[in-house]
């Protein structure tokens, strides 16, 4: 079996399984956030439940418009936060204590190797960089699986993508995963598991290899996963306080598709408007003058993310015309970024620095474009109006080029940086 078919098989209760059966599987964590939470509320009042399955597997993340930007999403946290009382729920993270959910879950050792764990939110996928099968869904299912603690699953076929060799550099995970949507298109992973392995990707930080399994829903999958390593261990250690177990696909294995990668072919990359499959090589884009530039997000708002801005930025203006909104993904990342200089180094530099949230990165606050403005954003999605106004552009890049694009004013990597080591050898693993 596969990595995804052997998770799936335990969670069932199976020996064996295969692709296309539909299968029942109790799951080890059900999230929701400040959008999608009231409605699974909702829909588990509507199950007759008196109580969630279990208080310490619910998860509740107030993060894409907080802190609150109006009344209405104050009252969808006030739902959140009166439910995780009443059902005495221990994992709700206030405003000031968290940060954006597929961040904060894995920094907080919440998810472990072989978990099973189900969200309201597409992005939920991130976690499979840690060697859990985790995915999306939608806000009727989480609520029925707050009261069960089970989920039905149609178990996907699996897509392997290999990538080997060593990143050119400034070459990051980011750019990785955009040359994949290219290859695979919006569509190309649809309703199946992507495993990503290789030297490439074994060599990755932790960090790293989230920013990749982020971005799988892009094509389309329902999970994208990563066999855990030492690396993961590493990462985990003093953070998770729950028992892990590791799988790894088997030598006979299907897989519908086997795509190879040779990563010293890749270059920096960007998804132009309106797609984040429709990518080019930053060598093939012409001096496009941006607007704004935003570092963070559930995709590159780590502190590894953090790294790399400051040091583009360090000594360097941000662009006259240019505004530059930093917003480190957790509270832990804002303060770590406050020990190491980077936020200092970051202000010096003419940066507006954030709470944690999502805000902008769906177009619902602190730094929602308008008409006719262009953005160069380290996010996962550049659809027609999603950072604001329908007629407003985003591009998608690694922080090391949307840093760049700042200080140029238009799209680009300062010549500079072209000499420094690779993404992974810059930042160093978080791990370590």
């Amino acid at each position: 079996m596969t990595m995804a078919e052997k998770i799936l098989a335990a969670h069932a209760g199976l020996d064996e399984i295969a692709a296309g059966e539909i299968i029942e599987c109790h799951v080890d964590g059900v999230l929701a956030n400040d959008v999608t939470a009231p409605l699974a509320i909702d829909a588990f009042r509507k199950t007759g439940a008196s109580s969630v399955f279990d208080p310490d597997r619910i998860f509740l993340v107030p993060d894409h418009y907080t802190p609150n930007k109006d009344i209405a999403s104050a009252e969808q946290v006030s739902c959140m936060r009166a439910f995780a009382r009443e059902q005495g729920i221990s994992h709700f993270f206030e405003v000031g204590r968290g940060g954006i959910e597929h961040a904060l879950l894995p920094e907080k050792g919440l998810v472990v190797p072989g978990d099973l764990f189900i969200g309201a939110d597409s992005h939920t996928c991130t976690y499979g960089a840690l060697g859990a099968f985790s995915t999306g869904m939608g806000s009727t299912d989480i609520g029925c699986a707050m009261a069960t603690g089970f989920a039905w699953f149609k178990v996907p076929e699996t897509i392997r993508i290999c990538i080997e060799g060593a990143c050119k550099p400034t070459v990051s995970a980011k750019d990785l995963i955009l040359y994949i949507l290219g290859i695979l298109g919006v569509d190309g992973a649809l309703y199946r598991a992507i495993e990503f392995c290789g030297s490439t990707v074994m060599r990755m930080s932790v960090e790293q290899r989230l920013t990749m399994s982020n971005m799988a829903i892009e094509a389309g999958a329902k999970a994208g996963l990563i066999e855990a390593d030492d690396l993961t261990a590493a990462y985990l250690s003093g953070r998770a306080k729950r028992s892990s177990v590791t799988y790894r696909s088997d030598d006979g294995a299907r897989f519908v598709r086997t795509i190879e990668i040779d990563a010293s072919a890749v270059e920096p990359m960007i998804a132009l408007p309106y797609l984040p499959s429709n990518v080019k090589p930053l060598s093939a884009i012409g001096s496009i003058p941006v607007d704004q530039v935003l570092i963070g997000s559930c995709t590159n708002g780590r502190i590894e993310d953090m790294r790399m801005a400051a040091r583009v930025l360090k000594g360097r203006t941000v662009a006259e015309n240019v505004r530059c909104i930093v917003i480190p993904a957790t509270c832990a990342v804002q303060r770590q970024m406050v020990e190491e200089g980077i936020y200092t180094t970051l202000l010096d530099a003419g940066c507006a620095i954030s709470t944690p949230t999502c805000g902008p990165c769906l177009g619902g606050h602190m730094g929602v474009l308008a008409a006719g403005e262009t953005a160069v954003s380290t996010t996962n999605r550049n659809f027609v109006g999603r950072m604001g106004s329908a007629r407003s552009s985003v591009y998608l890049a690694s922080p090391y080029v949307a840093a760049s694009s700042a200080v140029l004013g238009h799209i680009g990597l300062l010549e500079e940086l072209r000499s420094v080591g690779s993404a992974s050898e810059e930042v160093g693993s978080i791990a370590s």
